[in-house]
């Protein structure tokens, strides 16, 4: 069994800027192995270019440095929304599933959470399209102008439901997604020898780049029929540059055996792994840390510790109390002061 706890020291707006500003960083960081991922998943240099460096070099090759990070600009904004959404659906679920004595078991979690990234990612998912689309286009004969430009044309050329191709395949491939999280979570206390709630800070970051490794690998080839599905459209140069041509989800699965062999439903998947465990840039380890530096910052800044380079915690303060109740009482004990300074008659 598992209780829900949140650090009740943050407000939850700077919960969202500490989540998002933390996201944005390690977006952008890993913005060309993304980039090297959905290029390799659409096809657009798969006979060109191997591996995650050869398709990053020749993309700046061919457009320069610049082109690495197309798309990143609409995968940090979508950032704040989807936390938000993400945020508000999580606390609706777990508190659907947790029992009468404010415990939630790890498979319900981790349902919580799966079903909460469904509904943010459905709602945001124009956005996802918007920023494969960016990607896959050429930034020295560009189709799209930018984001807004990119929505209006879709929308316009292709109509509404054309923002949402594809969004069945982030519903099934929640499936995997949970099944991973709980294969790893449910074995944890036999891989490290000992309880769960006595692991150290760098197991539970092995943990969560284990379990980010597993489910990315479930589900990616749901992943990779999606990204074909965003990319193709009439009205691109070469149809998008899809290597195969389909007429729905079922028959671009379909078509990817048959052109490439089962292994071709994970093609990209080494620059993904990269992005999630990679050595140079770990996009958790990266989110990890700047998240913890921005709640340090808003601790200290709501007066619960005494400098935002360490968790060094301010004498007198009680921990427990919110940062509206810690406010007040402040304003209280400083009205209280002036008023004993004042000279009486």
């Amino acid at each position: 069994m598992a209780t829900w706890r949140r650090d009740g020291r943050l407000t939850g707006s700077q919960r969202l800027l500490c989540a998002g500003l933390a996201g944005a960083l390690s977006l952008s960081l890993t913005a060309p192995l993304e980039l090297a991922t959905v290029l390799a998943q659409v096809g657009v240099v798969r006979s060109r270019a191997r591996g995650p460096w050869g398709v990053g070099l020749r993309v700046w090759r061919a457009e320069g440095p610049r082109a690495l990070w197309k798309g990143n600009a609409v995968a940090c904004l979508r950032l704040f929304p989807c936390s938000a959404v993400q945020l508000a659906a999580y606390r609706k679920f777990v508190v659907l599933f947790t029992d009468d004595l404010g415990h939630i078991s790890q498979w319900r979690s981790i349902m919580a959470g799966s079903l909460a990234g469904m509904v943010s990612t459905i709602v945001t998912y124009p956005t996802d399209l918007i920023k494969t689309r960016l990607i896959v286009q050429n930034m020295l004969e560009p189709s799209y102008r930018g984001i807004l430009h990119a929505f209006s044309t879709i929308y316009q050329q292709e109509g509404f439901l054309a923002l949402y191709r594809g969004v069945s395949l982030t519903i099934l491939g929640a499936l995997p997604f949970s099944a991973g999280s709980l294969l790893v979570y449910t074995n944890l206390e036999k891989i490290w020898n000992g309880p769960r709630d006595r692991l150290s800070l760098l197991q539970n970051f092995a943990n969560v780049c284990l379990a980010a490794a597993v489910t990315q690998t479930l589900s990616f080839p749901f992943d990779t029929v999606k990204r074909k599905m965003q990319a193709q459209s009439p009205y691109l140069p070469h149809c998008g540059g899809v290597d195969v041509h389909f007429s729905g989800a079922v028959d671009c699965f379909r078509q990817i055996v048959k052109a490439q062999g089962v292994l071709g439903l994970w093609n990209g998947l080494a620059a993904n792994l990269l992005k999630v465990r990679g050595v140079i840039v770990p996009y958790f380890g990266v989110m990890f840390g700047t998240f913890e530096f921005c709640k340090r910052i808003c601790l200290y800044q709501n007066g619960y510790i005494m400098s935002p380079l360490s968790y060094k915690l301010t004498p007198g303060v009680d921990q427990s109390l919110k940062p509206q109740e810690l406010r007040e009482l402040k304003k209280f004990f400083k009205t209280g002061q002036l008023k004993s300074k004042k000279p009486t008659l």
